[in-house]
């Protein structure tokens, strides 16, 4: 580490041609007189979601075993390598609000990080402020952007909404207020200029002939980056190097996506995204969550994989079947069969993200030390819209207040009482949350 009187601001950042380049953390950002200590700078804590819509067949999910000594079930295999890093967790609930009938897929979503169960009406929007925008409202103070909504799937081409209920409950999970749902983002570029530059207008043609105009944000700060790693020890300018690269691999890809995504292709293998091969889009919006945590741009990042309801096809496993109509599978062996599929590539998935985030230097650590990412559904058996005993996992290692390797089999536990723990671990304490009735032991989940 250089040693020095001076230490690079944190939140450095370059500019040029109208783009901002945050950098990730260097060596040189740490300061001065704890280098001299050698304390190392306290780690930031980052918040991950990825949901994943339509619940589980849990017999294929659900460990038999406790503890540390559990065995990873056909839907979990895909975490082997990161069995030490990652928390299964059982028993929590997702029970209605009583009064309040109805639409299980609404609830699902709503309900996942809101602990509130939404009324019956398509118009009226009455939830509760997400567990995601409580802590973004404290980590918002120290970067650009308080929060990132992303999804695989376009709210306007989703498929239908649940019966009696507006389109925002399965749609997003993400709840600014009571009555505000925050559409989520599926459109790569548009995340991308979000993050690395200021967009004038949303309309298509005119953000076309922008870029067109522009030079990439690479290009547009190439000289104060020149002049940045002139300044820079060896180890930061690798550090540096390797975190350019990814930015322009990034930009590359959805120069590529943009160009594909005027080709006309089946509609069975074309689900709704961009770009057109599904897994494609799964990991352009891997790399972007990446790029944001690792250059500190927002601390908050929630990710659909699908909306409740969704009709996504999976044909490149085999499973030509829309998602949603199979879940009804009323224990029909081919039906579970293709859900289980289903639910086995989307842990798959996840486990590439925990992959990246593994692979990305934070600090005196990687990313996945300094993160706590939940993974679930917000209903347990598919058939059954189960709300009782929903799929929970928590991965990284929260800047050291998790502790993984095991399976944490709880008793009918509110999922409301996790959400206080770990905003408690981010600094955010709050008397309760939705149908709170307490709080996790915290002891339970950093043993």
């Amino acid at each position: 580490m250089m040693i020095s009187k001076k230490a690079i601001p944190r939140r450095t950042v370059l500019r040029g041609m109208g783009s901002v380049l945050a950098l990730p953390l260097l060596d040189s950002m740490m300061p001065a007189l704890a280098a001299l200590q050698k304390t190392p700078a306290r780690p930031i804590n980052r918040f991950g979601v990825m949901y994943v819509p339509n619940g589980m067949i849990m017999k294929n999910y659900l460990p038999a075993g406790e503890g540390a000594g559990y065995e990873l079930t056909p839907t979990l295999r895909a975490l082997a390598p990161f069995r030490e890093q990652v928390l299964v967790l059982s028993g929590l609930e997702c029970i209605p609000t009583p009064g309040r009938p109805g639409g299980a897929h609404a609830k699902a979503s709503t309900r996942f990080l809101t602990d509130v169960s939404p009324p019956t009406s398509e118009t009226w929007l009455d939830a509760g402020i997400s567990m995601d925008q409580i802590l973004a409202q404290e980590t918002g103070r120290h970067t650009q952007l308080a929060s990132l909504e992303l999804a695989i799937e376009s709210g306007e081409t989703a498929g239908a909404c649940d019966t009696g209920f507006a389109c925002p409950y399965t749609n997003t999970i993400s709840w600014k207020s009571q009555n505000t749902p925050l559409p989520t983002q599926n459109d790569p570029r548009v995340v991308f200029e979000r993050l690395f530059g200021d967009s004038t207008s949303t309309d298509a043609k005119a953000r076309l002939a922008r870029l067109r105009q522009q030079r990439s944000v690479l290009d547009s700060v190439g000289e104060e980056v020149a002049h940045l790693q002139g300044a820079l020890p060896q180890s930061d300018r690798t550090k540096l190097a390797e975190y350019l690269d990814a930015i322009r691999g990034v930009e590359q890809r959805i120069q590529i996506a943009e160009a594909q995504s005027d080709e006309p292709l089946p509609l069975v293998d074309h689900p709704a995204g961009i770009p057109a091969g599904w897994e494609d889009h799964v990991n352009l919006m891997f790399d972007l969550q990446v790029l944001a945590f690792q250059c500190d741009l927002t601390r908050v990042i929630t990710f659909m994989v699908g909306h409740e309801h969704s009709g996504m096809t999976y044909p490149q496993i085999g499973v030509p079947d829309a998602h949603h109509p199979i879940s009804h599978h009323q224990q029909e062996p081919d039906k579970v069969a293709k859900v289980a599929l289903i639910n086995a590539y989307h842990v798959k998935m996840f486990a590439r993200l925990l992959e990246k985030l593994q692979a990305t230097p934070d600090g005196d650590g990687t990313l996945l030390d300094h993160m706590t990412m939940m993974y679930g559904a917000g209903m347990a058996d598919s058939n059954s819209h189960s709300p009782i005993d929903i799929p929970l996992i928590l991965a990284g290692g929260g800047a050291g207040h998790l502790k993984g390797g095991r399976h944490v089999r709880f008793k009918n536990m509110p999922l409301a009482n996790l959400h206080l723990t770990l905003l408690d671990q981010f600094g955010v304490h709050l008397d309760r949350i939705g149908d709170s009735s307490g709080r996790v032991d915290e002891r339970i989940l950093s043993l």
